[in-house]
């Protein structure tokens, strides 16, 4: 059965670089940082002491106030994304197609500052004083329930729960329900909101975070001097058509999505594979799907940490599926602008492979100063280069050994 081809139409994007679309790409592709000292939490409880915050982010805006109070952050985060997404795919639901489209987004940790600040009043004055919309506020899967809601649309809907690999194995596997018949369209991306209290302190306690108190040079992916990641929030949702459906309602199209790989280390609850084999090995299933060969890929928006391991061996990942061609290839990490959003950073980054490909534009790795002589890629340094992309990847690789893969290409009829 010939495969059904499934097309990117709309964006939606809430993040530390920007709330609208032509913000955000205008401060990645400048090189602007988004990450502050940390204020969201008393920085004086931890030792990373700076964070990718979104400080001007007013719910009010998009729902009412009634109803914003009902949701978390995070789900506040992923129903303003995917109204935008939906307005800018100039996308009409309603009875007629409803049925058809479906939603597909993910959280890596959900509710954390529900589930934080309903503890303590737990603690306090006992569970008849706990909010009846703890359970449902608190939930990664309120995002996709909260969005279908909003959006009225009664598709397929499902939440991703893959760490940091959440958002784009969420967008694959929304991708392969429209692929396979099952929807006509799907909102699908990511959203996290982490930056609370118990998070910070857990990921300190495990040594991820960086601890440089210079917000400007924090996050440092592939630099030698990298020590961590710096914690981001935000949310990233992408419409997704199957192309007849897209073309007959006159829809503008930023790329095609066309592979998607996913794999599991089975290696270690942290830290990745040895070589980044699990990696690697999501890469090629994309690559596969594609039906494409190595030496067709432009452009790579690296998973890109800032963290020793995780950049070492995605490095050792890309050598390994292109061989020759990896220093020919055009890779760089977004997160040295937008910091480490958790389960949202693959429909973040999603977003910034789509327009790379649409604008024929990479954006930079910025804070690239001491090379280090394990990474030693063309992670496109400290300025954002014009380059034709005919193909590009997106990486994201979470704890617990979940690695995720998606290939877009440009579109062409």
């Amino acid at each position: 059965m010939e495969k059904r081809r499934v097309v990117i139409t709309g964006l939606g994007i809430v993040s530390p670089v920007g709330n609208s679309l032509e913000e955000a790409w205008a401060n990645v592709l400048g090189g602007v940082s988004g990450i502050k000292p940390l204020t969201r939490v008393n920085p004086d409880d931890y030792p990373a002491k700076v964070a990718a915050e979104i400080n001007d982010f007013d719910p009010e805006q998009f729902m009412d106030k009634k109803e914003a109070r009902k949701m978390d952050r995070f789900t506040q985060f992923a129903v303003v994304a995917a109204k935008m997404a939906v307005k800018d795919a100039d996308l009409t639901i309603d009875e007629t197609n409803a049925k058809r489209i479906g939603v597909w987004v993910g959280s890596g940790i959900g509710g954390m500052e529900t589930f934080e600040s309903q503890f303590k009043t737990f603690l306090e004055r006992g569970y008849r004083r706990v909010s009846p919309f703890f359970v449902p506020m608190m939930i990664p899967d309120m995002a996709a329930g909260q969005v279908s809601i909003y959006l009225g649309a009664k598709g397929v809907n499902s939440c991703t729960v893959t760490a940091c690999a959440t958002g784009t194995n969420s967008i694959g596997d929304a991708f392969k329900v429209i692929q396979r018949g099952d929807a006509d369209a799907m909102i699908t991306g990511g959203s996290e909101a982490p930056i609370t209290q118990m998070s910070m302190a857990g990921f300190c306690a495990n040594t991820a975070l960086s601890t440089n108190p210079d917000p400007k040079t924090a996050s440092r992916p592939f630099d030698a001097n990298r020590d961590g990641f710096v914690m981001g929030e935000g949310a990233g949702l992408l419409v997704l058509e199957e192309l007849e459906h897209a073309l007959k309602r006159g829809a503008k199209i930023y790329a095609e999505i066309v592979g998607y790989g996913s794999t599991g280390d089975a290696h270690h609850i942290t830290a990745p594979a040895p070589g980044g084999e699990g990696g690697a090995r999501a890469m090629q299933i994309a690559i596969d799907d594609a039906g494409a060969s190595p030496e067709e890929v432009d452009y790579i928006n690296a998973h890109g940490t800032s963290t020793p391991y995780n950049d070492k061996f995605e490095t050792m990942a890309i050598k390994q599926v292109f061989g020759d061609h990896a220093k020919k290839l055009s890779i760089s990490s977004t997160k040295s602008m937008t910091g480490h959003l958790l389960g949202a950073a693959g429909g973040v980054e999603a977003i910034f492979t789509a327009l790379a490909i649409k604008n024929d534009m990479i954006p930079p790795t910025i804070n690239y100063e001491t090379p280090d002589p394990e990474c030693d890629l063309d992670y496109t340094p400290n300025e954002s280069r014009k380059k034709e992309i005919h193909m590009a990847l997106s990486n994201s690789l979470g704890f617990g050994g979940h690695n995720a893969t998606i290939a877009l290409r440009k579109f062409k009829k």
